[in-house]
Formats: structure tokens, sequence, C-alpha cells
């Protein structure tokens, strides 16, 4: 089993030590407490300045935490607390559609499946928590598309899959079907990834009105749908408990 990374530990090391201690330390401070040259406590601060982590004072050339670290750790705070928020209403959703439930969130180029409720019945399945799914072709990821226009933009720098007859791949098919999704507050996918599989989802908000992420029910076309469209009382139940869990994080009622 290979060790740890010598440059990774050190980059760690001023981390903390700028964590903690005095607001900002000058490059000798940091070389010293930490027990390295001066050459590479400078090239490792460096680095970590270029990548946003460090900040320099450009007066006292002492250096500080930077803003990239702030926002990595409000993204991890932000998806522990939507899926601690959503675990009631996530398993009274499953109850009552009886259906598999997803709560997923925008994460490179796609939709993280961050909390999964499996199907309230004996049969064998799979946990999917941390499995990826398209932005494009997904209930999920379509509802990220419609509200959030970091997933807009992510969705230009891909290619398109077709994974079956009904997948939309042209962006003018996908913006059409984006502004159909916030005029009615839900989006819709049914055999667009996979064959036989439909899903419904709503956007969960922040309270900022922010979109955070989105709760869906996923299950078979025969289940979920009549005569093609997802039925009615299943796209009550999850705008529903997409309201309630926006609730929960503070937004106001919508």
């Amino acid at each position: 089993m290979p060790g740890p990374i010598q440059s990774l530990e050190r980059a760690a090391a001023i981390l903390r030590l700028l964590a903690g201690g005095e607001r900002r330390l000058g490059l000798s401070d940091v070389a010293a407490a930490l027990g390295l040259a001066k050459g590479t406590a400078h090239g490792i601060l460096r680095t970590l300045q270029q990548e946003g982590f460090v900040e320099q004072d450009p007066d006292s050339g002492k250096y500080q935490l930077g803003a990239e670290l702030l926002r990595l750790g409000q993204s991890y705070l932000d998806v522990h607390e939507l899926r601690a928020r959503a675990l009631v209403w996530a398993d009274d959703l499953a109850r009552a559609s009886n259906e598999t439930v997803y709560l997923g969130v925008l994460h490179q180029h796609g939709v993280l499946i961050v909390h999964h409720v499996f199907r309230p019945d004996d049969t064998r399945q799979v946990l999917e928590v941390g499995s990826m799914q398209p932005l494009h072709s997904t209930a999920l990821g379509k509802v990220l598309l419609a509200h959030d226009p970091v997933a807009r933009a992510e969705l230009d720098e891909q290619e398109r899959e077709a994974f079956t007859s009904r997948t939309l791949t042209d962006l003018l098919d996908i913006d059409e079907e984006a502004a159909l999704t916030r005029e009615r507050g839900w989006a819709a996918s049914v055999e667009e990834t996979w064959p036989g599989v439909a899903s419904v989802a709503a956007l969960i908000k922040d309270r900022r009105r922010n979109p955070v992420g989105a709760v869906a029910v996923n299950g078979p076309v025969e289940r979920l749908c009549e005569a093609g469209t997802v039925r009615p009382e299943l796209v009550v139940q999850v705008r529903e408990a997409a309201r309630s869990i926006s609730r929960d994080l503070g937004a106001p009622r919508f």
C-alpha cells in the first residue's frame, strides 16, 4: 500500500497552522513552526495561493486562509444539512408513493445522489448513494437545469448522450422543456435514461431561495404513469415533499 505524499502532508499542515493561532503568519513563521526550509514553505504557499486556499496580504506579505476553503466547507455543510433535513420527508414520500426516492445535488456535470430511500417492499434493491445521474435525461437533472444557471452552463461543456430514443440531446429542445419545468414546478423523465423506468422530481430551495437540490420518485413506467404521463397524485406528493424540505431549510413558502 503506497504511503502518504509528503508535499500534500506539508500543505495540510500549513492549512491547519493558518487555521489556528494568529490570523496571519509570515513565511518565516510558517517555515519555523513546521520545520521547513523557507524555499519549500514558499513553494507550497504559492501553490495554495494559486488555488485560492491561501491569501497573501499585499501590505504585510503575511498569509491567511483563502475564500476557496470557505466555499468548499460551505458546500459540504449545505449537502450535509440538506440530507439531514430531508430524511423524514423522503421516508414519508417513499411510503406515500410506494416507490424509490432519490435526493440529488449538482456535482461535476451531473447529479450526485446524496440520499436514497428504498421502495418499501421486500424486493432486493441496491443502494445508489454516491452514484451519478445525467443532467439532460433524468427528472432530477431536468429540475436543476431549469433553475440553476451553473447546471445549464455545464451542459454546454459536455456531450449529451442519447440513452434511448426518447432522450433529448438538442439544446433548443432541452431549453424548451426547462421553460416548461419552471412554469409547472416539476419535471418528469419517462424512459429517457433507462427503458421501462420513469421519474418525477421537484426543486429544493434554501433560505436564500437558491436551488440546492431536487427530490424525485423513481419506478417502473407501468406504476408511475397513465397513458404515457406521470400520475397526477405522484406529482403532488413530490412537490409537497420538496416544499417541506425547503421550508425546513428556511425557504419561504412557494
